[in-house]
């Protein structure tokens, strides 16, 4: 997995390499002293396959150039957080939000994949929801909290609050989270497809798989029933795309809330819309609206897990 990581920054420094090169005419002073191209003639004819074949490279250049600046930053050594372990449910929304956040910062942690229906694996604990993230034996509970928590030990010194940024973290929690439940659990068969992968991703035995795949999947149906008339949902569908259409016009053309990278809520509504993303409500989601663009950034950012092999309670 890290192999990989430095095979892609390997890949993009060399890609930002020859396009400096072949553009050092435009940007000398930046990108170094190799020797400009050779002069080109006056367009004719015969030389517009070559003028379109300059502006593909530069278009090139100029995307490898916003994928630099976007490009997360990872944190010292010094500031890593040790031993960690996040207690989860694979598809649940909020320690998806967990997840995005060690993930974008490429901190190094466990996964312990609770049952849902004994949740055996935290008997340990007095809080019994998940996520439940433990940084050197310390407990911290609650998505929101865990991430101001972590937000603050990787960057102790920055006391700025970003109104924009705390007013969609906080209609994350409290609008977006609560449309994907009658979603995901729209019909029974969706029920079934979403409890099929918890099911796969988890720590279980046959009996247990079964249990939690049939068991799960019939309470989290009716269960997503009651949600939908609590929040006053009449469509499933139209709700989840009206929410999607909020979040893009939010954006306001930014590649991300945080303008060249993501901030905390641009992580957290990646990380509750990545359990959804490829069962068929996040692929209606993604036809149905404009948001599609935004997530694959959002994945390019995050890039690979950060998680390191599973221990199991």
């Amino acid at each position: 997995m890290r192999s990989l990581r430095a095979a892609r920054t390997l890949l993009a420094s060399r890609s930002s390499l020859l396009s400096s090169r072949a553009l050092h005419a435009a940007a000398a002073g930046r990108w170094g002293n190799a020797p400009p191209p050779p002069p080109t003639p006056c367009p004719g004819p015969s030389s517009r396959a070559g003028i379109a074949g300059a502006v593909s490279f530069s278009l090139t250049f100029a995307t490898v150039a916003v994928a630099e600046v976007q490009a997360k930053e990872r944190l010292p050594t010094d500031l890593l957080p040790r031993n960690v372990v996040l207690y989860q449910y694979q598809a649940c929304p909020f320690c998806n939000k967990v997840r995005a956040f060690l993930d974008y910062h490429d901190i190094p942690y466990k996964v312990v994949e609770v049952n849902p229906l004994s949740k055996k694996e935290i008997k340990w604990s007095e809080y019994k929801k998940v996520p439940i993230l433990t940084v050197d034996g310390e407990h911290l509970v609650d998505s929101t909290d865990i991430i101001n928590i972590l937000q603050h030990r990787i960057s102790p010194d920055d006391e700025v609050t970003n109104e924009e940024e705390t007013k969609w973290r906080k209609w994350v929690d409290e609008h977006l989270v609560h449309v994907l439940s009658p979603n995901i659990y729209r019909t029974t068969s969706e029920a079934l497809e979403s409890f099929d992968y918890i099911a796969k991703h988890g720590n279980f035995s046959y009996t247990e798989r079964f249990a939690v795949k049939y068991a799960g999947a019939a309470a989290m149906y009716f269960v997503a029933k009651k949600l939908k008339k609590k929040y006053n949902i009449t469509d499933e569908r139209a709700s989840l795309y009206d929410a999607a259409n909020t979040w893009t016009e939010a954006l306001n053309g930014r590649n991300f809330l945080g303008g060249s990278k993501p901030n905390l809520a641009d992580l957290a509504a990646f990380g509750v819309l990545r359990p959804i993303r490829y069962l068929q409500s996040g692929k209606d989601m993604v036809e149905h609206t404009q948001i599609g663009e935004w997530y694959q950034r959002m994945e390019d950012a995050v890039g690979e897990p950060s998680r390191i092999p599973e221990v199991w309670s």
